[in-house]
């Protein structure tokens, strides 16, 4: 049986364990960040001399540590980019939007370790000059904001927020900022426009968040999972925490479980263990299931079959076979399962969540729908799939933002998988039975 690892996660099933400042304090909470606030200058070996904000940003390169938000670019480098030179203000978001369907790891830390996310933050913003955060929360998690809220309240009563932290001279406040529930708030210029008061719509690139982000103002945006990882390599150093994992996936990934399994939840084990290891920790499949399907990433992901129960859950194995981790989502479906209408839902709920700026996503996601739709009524594959390539072609190369460049990445795995063959020939859909 495969064993979970957990970084992030450790608390999670401790019964005793709450959510208030003094449980997170007796379990060794806001170490790190004192580790961090101590710190003086260091001599590094071909750096120079480095101030503690540049060595924690040098530690965090130097772990690899890679988005867990979806997109899984360099940490480090992301922060490298942020405009020092300017003078301007620097901001710093925690993107908690997780409105990904089947993704629900980011508020298991909310509503169990707020703290530790906002040591995580705190760290961070140290690290890059900020003085000023924001928590970008999902408009539905109302107890999650409220959370978040009352561990602000506690840590600004501790002196770990506000004026002079604990001595060292550093200011910071944190607000939390409910989203109104737009799955495209989840995109960052999106949620820079909302923040602004602004309509959720997402903005060219470039310039980038780093130079020109919220208020047009430099900015460090990262997913919630991806702040909480800074903790540990604060508390173990980058190499450490480097040789977990793999060498291109280092560190551990939060997976979310769900479908046919005995025990779906959230899952944390490090980069490189299987699907396979996966639904082992989740005690199998149901009794009578036979696996026909896994959604990787989401609906924005894709499905892979079978065969790939033993690709190694990284970065890099994923997108050879042509797959995502994306937000983590592993969602398993078997032979009772009407893919047909979940695939049509898929399209059903990226037409819905378009925010109708650009053509290529506003037109692209009905129609694809559409195409759905007369598959569930009979229509066969082959009639439609070259309109289907072609709505996904375009949508991939024309959109100006990710949702329209992935609402076709789970229907055309689909139709790749075989998983939409044989509709016409039944004159119904697969989920006749289903339970």
């Amino acid at each position: 049986m495969p064993k979970e690892y957990r970084l992030i996660l450790k608390h999670a099933d401790e019964p005793r364990y709450s959510n208030d400042l003094g449980c997170y304090l007796k379990h060794g909470g806001y170490k790190a960040l004192k580790k961090a606030l101590k710190l003086k200058n260091k001599r590094v070996e071909g750096k120079g001399t480095l101030s503690p904000q540049e060595w924690i940003r040098e530690e965090v390169k130097a772990s690899g540590l890679r988005g867990r938000g979806g997109a899984g670019f360099s940490c480090g480098l992301k922060w490298s980019f942020v405009d020092r030179r300017s003078g301007k203000p620097i901001y710093l978001i925690c993107n908690a939007d997780e409105s990904e369907p089947g993704t629900f790891k980011d508020r298991q830390i909310i509503y169990k370790d707020p703290h530790q996310l906002i040591e995580g933050m705190i760290i961070s913003a140290y690290a890059n000059d900020v003085n000023l955060a924001y928590i970008y929360i999902r408009g539905e998690f109302v107890e999650g904001a409220k959370i978040l809220d009352q561990a602000l309240a506690e840590a600004r009563e501790n002196n770990l927020l506000g004026k002079n932290i604990l001595g060292s001279g550093f200011d910071l406040d944190i607000h939390v900022h409910r989203g109104a529930g737009a799955y495209i708030c989840g995109e960052e210029t999106a949620l820079f426009n909302s923040l602004e008061g602004k309509r959720g719509e997402p903005r060219n690139k470039p310039p980038f968040p780093t130079t020109h982000g919220l208020f047009g103002e430099p900015t460090a945006i990262n997913n919630v999972e991806t702040l909480v990882n800074v903790l540990p390599i604060v508390q173990m150093g980058g190499e450490a925490y480097a040789a977990e994992g793999t060498e291109r996936s280092p560190g551990t990934k939060l997976f979310c479980l769900s479908g046919r399994v005995n025990r779906p939840g959230t899952y944390e084990v490090e980069f490189g263990a299987t699907l396979r290891d996966l639904m082992d920790l989740a005690g199998g499949l149901v009794d009578g299931s036979e696996l026909r399907a896994v959604m990787l990433g989401g609906a924005a992901g894709s499905f892979v079959g079978p065969e790939a129960l033993d690709m190694p859950l990284t970065l890099e194995d994923t997108r050879v076979a042509g797959a995502s981790l994306g937000s983590g989502v592993v969602m398993i479906f078997d032979q009772h399962d009407d893919l047909v209408d979940t695939v049509r839902r898929i399209a059903e709920f990226f037409r819905d969540e378009s925010c109708g700026q650009c053509v290529p996503c506003r037109v692209g996601t009905v129609r694809q729908e559409e195409v759905l739709v007369r598959l569930g009524r009979g229509s066969h594959i082959d009639d439609e799939r070259d309109l289907l390539d072609d709505l996904a072609t375009v949508m991939r190369d024309a959109s100006i933002c990710g949702l329209g460049q992935t609402a076709s990445g789970a229907i055309r795995s689909a139709i790749e998988l075989g998983l939409l063959d044989g509709i016409a020939a039944t004159g119904g859909t697969e989920g006749e039975g289903s339970r």
